[in-house]
């Protein structure tokens, strides 16, 4: 059965914070919730993309924007689809649809110590950017 790709759903969330749970080189954190992905999954309307062989999730990623800035967030594919080519469909269907919608430049995020990681960005022409710092900071009062 060919891998079937379409636009993440609410009830999809469990099985993906599982995949991802899973899946070396992903990092979940509190904002990480179905709750929080819902709120996401409805700010960014059908960018998303999770990839299916038959029931089992072979691949997916989160994919939203700011309103000029594109960012895909937890690209995983899993170990069994690897060298197919799925990661970098995954990415232009999100870069596909960030596009038509106006938004020219995306950003994607890896831990320091992924070089599996960087090494495929870097294979699908992502470029490193050592000029920036990351900084971030809980929301709440930290008082």
């Amino acid at each position: 059965m060919a891998i079937q790709l379409r636009p993440v759903v609410e009830q999809d969330l469990p099985g993906l914070l599982a995949f991802w749970a899973r899946t070396p080189g992903v990092g979940l954190n509190e904002s990480d919730t179905p709750e929080c992905l819902k709120i996401y999954l409805d700010r960014n309307p059908g960018l998303s993309v999770i990839a299916l062989d038959g029931e089992n999730i072979a691949g997916a990623v989160l994919c939203g924007h700011d309103g000029r800035r594109g960012y895909l967030n937890h690209l995983a594919v899993a170990e069994v689809s690897r060298r197919q080519g799925l990661g970098r469909r995954l990415v232009e269907q999100c870069l596909t649809k960030l596009h038509a919608l106006g938004i020219r430049r995306c950003t994607i995020f890896l831990f320091a110590d992924n070089g599996a990681g960087a090494a495929f960005w870097s294979r699908c022409g992502w470029n490193h950017r050592s000029d920036l710092v990351m900084m971030q900071r809980p929301c709440a009062s930290t008082n």
